[in-house]
């Protein structure tokens, strides 16, 4: 029994941070090597060099009859590769993809999936063999050309690589996750790939954008098209650095038929882009209304051939919906370059002219070995036949020696010393049979041997003059060109990539525009809404979801500027003639994000439109909760569409209403029990951008602030409740209070007419145009007139009828005579 002390001296103390750190290493370094990335030679991860070299072994070469995958896969796991039979499948199903690979090596039948992203049937479905160019990755391999390793349990030999005389790595790429890095290696066309290969033997020196040239570019096996930028600037960078980012689209053609409506045809799409995930991308983009144009879409994809067809209603400009696939869909995406290959062992970044480098180097070993296994047996087998003709040159005096032998070791001996042979040519001469001494035989002896002395003085040129080694590794490679070699699929284009953009005189006009609560938004002429009495059910103004509505309207000239403020108090900024203006009311519009870089789940609580940002006006900005605060104008002088912080809000709280005022103005807050209060702007202090603000006006539990207007001369305030009641009250009946107090009653709130959803200040114009909205997007214009007014406790009268389930959103008034910081 060992003792403590004999224990302590065998025990050594490592750091747990050291044996983490080594532990980790070893681990990365294992799926760097032995998973992820492929060898710079061939091409190929383990798992993909263990799945050829095992079909070749079961004869499953180009014509041989089909094994089942299972089999395959079997065989890959028991002799080569200690891992789950998954992987295996997977890798192997992916060599026989033509979608996948530009040259599969795998011969398939059966279910191997589809660009749909179907998944491949169960391995004891499917059967396989070797396709006809994987055998250029196995050519050669029984003549010594690579070295052999053991496999994990030591009880076979497998290639550590495999000859390769197919490059590829370039012509099928790669793409892989290791352990901190990753690789994603485009494929190439073989042909283009050949004569590289061709060029940078011709000529070692040949600089990366000569080669650039002749590779002109990806070509990946679904086609499409790659948008290199002006003078191909995006592949020099990848190609000469080994990293990049590429802009592939997919083929699509604009079909205009004589009768009918307007199509879209794609026929190709960019590399590992999912069809069937594309097509349900666009449909769902068109049933949202993201993309506008769209009627249907079809996918009409055959054994012929990939077609997806969109179809277009009439008024659709085809190029704009084209460029909206473009932009929000897969069918324009971008490919990352990371030429990452394990050369020598260690993963390198490699360039092009660096990868068809080693690329050549390995070709050089493997014509090299080849030509000294050749040597070997070619000289091997002519020290046979040298002692073959000795033996056929004294043929009596062998037959003497060997019938009065004893045995034939004797025999041997004596044969060995009489002509002076090796044990080798002795023992050949034994076991010649009696047929080769006829003439015939001697005859093809004789010239078997003459050949073998002609074919060794070849291949002893060759090996002395790497020139020649050289040489032949350029006859192969315009072989396989010859073999193998077809078109380019992917069209290269040099061409910056352009995006669609409004570039025309837009004329003054009077405008509405409507927001929605999901964020879309659109422009129309105020002409397109006729007039209509109160209590009119209104018209349809825009084309909403059930779960939609419209939230904002604002009456604006086209050359205003939009400024939008959201519940989290940021403002963006957006010219009015930016936004896309439809002709007829009964649309959707454009998603604000479009336009703006307003966040995903941000809303919109209140718009206004400026004439300009600047100036000695304010902008008074007011919460749900009370809160207010007033910034100079010009301070929102840098703001665009990408936003700006206008006021830092307290938890719960959003921002409710902004307005541009004066230093001596006063400002009405109303709330949605019905109350009302009337102060100054100069009593509310003048805050930073980023600050918060000061309580405006004391609210009960249960209520919260929903209109904050400015108060004109000889104006009104206009209250409308959420089921459509209405009235107008003179502002004189509103005494001025001192901010932070409850206000007084504005409203007789009831079940009829539910709480109080808007309020405006309007003007004494009876002729001033009203427009209120509704939440299911029925639009009712009407003038001032057609509103009763009352006294400020009473609840008014039915402004517009609503359907069932329908409550008011939005309502604007415009008139003549107001001012830009009045309108909305």
């Amino acid at each position: 029994m060992v003792s403590g002390p004999a224990i302590a001296k065998v025990l050594t103390p490592v750091r747990i941070e050291e044996e983490l750190r080594s532990s980790y290493l070893d681990y990365a370094m294992s799926v760097i090597v032995a998973r992820a990335l492929p060898d710079v030679r061939d091409g190929l991860k383990p798992v993909q060099r263990r799945i050829l070299y095992a079909m070749q072994e079961l004869g499953l070469r180009p014509g041989a009859p089909y094994k089942k995958s299972a089999r395959i896969v079997g065989e890959v796991l028991g002799k080569y590769h200690p891992h789950g039979d998954a992987p295996v499948y997977e890798a192997m199903v992916r060599m026989a993809q033509d979608f996948t690979l530009r040259y599969p090596l795998v011969d398939g039948q059966g279910n191997f999936g589809s660009i749909d992203d179907d998944p491949p049937a169960a391995m004891r479905y499917t059967e396989a063999r070797l396709a006809p160019i994987a055998e250029e990755m196995l050519a050669d391999i029984d003549r010594d050309t690579v070295d052999f390793v053991p496999n994990f349990d030591g009880s076979l030999q497998e290639p550590a690589v495999l000859p390769a005389r197919l490059p590829n790595l370039l012509v099928n790429g790669a793409s892989g996750i290791a352990v901190g890095m990753a690789t994603s290696i485009p494929p190439h066309n073989l042909a283009e790939v050949c004569d590289a290969i061709v060029r940078l033997i011709d000529d070692p020196d040949t600089p990366v954008e000569d080669l650039l040239g002749i590779v002109q570019g990806p070509d990946f096996p679904t086609g499409g098209i790659v948008l290199a930028g002006a003078g191909r600037q995006s592949l020099l960078r990848a190609y000469a650095t080994g990293q990049g980012r590429i802009l592939v689209r997919g083929k699509a053609q604009v079909v205009e038929p004589k009768k009918g409506r307007p199509t879209i045809v794609i026929t190709e799409v960019p590399y590992q882009v999912n069809k069937a995930a594309l097509v349900e991308r666009i449909a769902t983009l068109a049933r949202e209304k993201k993309i506008e144009g769209i009627a249907e879409v079809r996918d009409e994809s055959d054994r012929e051939g990939l077609r997806v067809v969109v179809e277009l209603k009439r008024e659709a400009q085809a190029d704009i919906v084209l460029n909206n696939l473009y932009k929000h869909t897969p069918l324009q995406s971008a490919f990352t370059v990371h030429m990452l290959a394990l050369v020598e062992g260690q993963p390198r970044v490699l360039s092009l002219k660096e990868m068809l480098g080693l690329y050549i180097q390995h070709r050089q070993q493997v014509v090299t070995r080849r030509a000294q296994h050749d040597l070997r047996k070619a000289q091997e087998r002519a020290h046979i036949l040298e002692g073959l003709r000795i033996a056929l040159q004294f043929l009596d005096e062998v037959i003497r020696i060997i019938r009065q032998a004893p045995d034939a070791d004797t025999a041997r001996q004596r044969l060995m010393e009489r002509f002076g042979l090796t044990q080798v040519q002795a023992q050949a001469i034994l076991d010649m049979q009696l047929r080769r001494l006829t003439a015939l035989d001697r005859q093809k002896l004789e010239e078997e041997y003459q050949a073998l002395r002609q074919e060794i003085e070849r291949l002893q040129a060759l090996l002395a003059d790497p020139r020649k080694i050289l040489a032949e590794v350029r006859r192969e490679t315009l072989q396989l060109k010859k073999d193998y070699g077809d078109a380019r699929r992917t069209q290269v284009l040099a061409e910056e990539v352009r995006e669609l953009s409004r570039e025309e005189l837009v004329p003054h006009a009077q405008v509405v525009v409507t927001l929605s609560a999901n964020g879309y938004i659109k422009r129309i002429p105020v002409s397109t809404y006729h007039r209509q009495h109160r209590a009119g059910k209104g018209v349809k103004g825009m084309l909403t979801r059930e779960d939609d509505a419209v939230r904002h309207l604002v009456v604006c000239d086209t050359h205003d500027t939009l400024l939008l403020f959201s519940k989290r108090g940021w403002v963006y900024a957006l010219k009015v003639y930016d936004i896309p203006e439809d002709t007829t009311r009964a649309t959707r519009g454009t998603p604000l994000a479009n336009l703006v870089g307003i966040g995903t789940g941000e809303a919109i609580t209140s718009v206004r439109a400026v004439s300009a940002l600047g100036g000695e006006a304010f902008l008074l900005l007011c919460t749900r909760q009370g809160e207010v605060k007033r910034i100079p104008l010009a301070a929102l002088a840098s703001v665009r569409t990408a936003g700006l912080v206008a006021m830092d809000l307290e938890a719960g709280d959003e921002l409710v209403s902004a307005q541009v005022v004066g230093e001596e103005d006063e400002v009405v807050l109303v709330t949605r029990r019905g109350k009302a209060l009337r102060t100054r702007v100069a009593s509310i202090p003048q805050r930073s951008r980023q600050a918060g603000g000061v309580r405006g006006i004391r609210l009960a539990k249960d209520d919260q602030v929903v209109a904050m207007e400015v108060v004109r001369p000889g104006g009104e305030l206009l209250v409308v409740s959420a089921q459509g009641f209405g009235k107008r009250t003179p502002l004189d009946e509103f005494r001025p209070l001192r901010r932070g107090r409850k206000g007084i009653a504005t409203f007789a709130v009831s079940d009829k007419t539910g709480p109080v959803a808007l309020a405006r200040v309007v003007p004494p114009h009876p002729e001033a145009d009203l427009v209120v909205a509704t939440a299911k997007a029925h639009v009712l214009r009407t003038t001032l007139g057609e509103v009763p007014t009352y006294h400020r406790d009473s609840r008014g009268a039915r402004i517009i009828a609503l359907e069932e389930g329908d409550s008011v959103a939005s309502l604007a008034v415009a008139w003549e005579e107001a001012s830009s910081a009045d309108r909305g």
